[in-house]
């Protein structure tokens, strides 16, 4: 039997990941997943909306956060050796930070986390997840 990944490990493995994807949903019920970069910082999850491009400023992941702010977020690892494999997701409530003293310190963690952010940090809003589980699996 594999083992379930919670607590502590989850929070690591989740942390140490370069990318996650993101899951919303509409106000109509449809899901809309992306993948992103992330910082957390204890049971707080932060994604921005920074430079790279993008088809529009009025993001559906802003949009379906506003309608319904529950989320998940899931980071994994691949090897072909399946015995390295994992998953770690973040279930949450989203909110959206638009005040530029309230994103100071997401920012802060995110270009902490990637060099990229540091030389150029986000500028958009950032999505503030306050996660209220943690599950996962291993195959280890």
């Amino acid at each position: 039997m594999s083992p379930a990944l919670a607590g502590d490990e989850a929070r690591r493995r989740f942390a140490a990941a370069r990318v996650a994807r993101l899951a919303t949903v509409s106000a109509e019920g449809r899901p809309h997943l992306v993948p992103c970069t992330f910082a957390l910082d204890g049971d707080c999850v932060y994604v921005a909306v920074d430079h790279k491009p993008k088809t529009t400023a009025n993001l559906k992941r802003l949009r379906n956060i506003a309608a319904c702010p529950d989320v998940a977020m899931l980071a994994d690892h691949y090897d072909e050796d399946w015995q390295a494999l994992w998953w770690v997701r973040a279930d949450g409530v989203a909110s959206v930070l638009d005040e530029p003293a309230a994103k100071s310190r997401p920012v802060i963690s995110l270009s902490e986390k990637y060099p990229q952010y540091a030389e150029r940090p986000p500028e958009g809003p950032v999505i503030a997840i306050t996660v209220t589980a943690w599950s996962g699996w291993s195959a280890r």
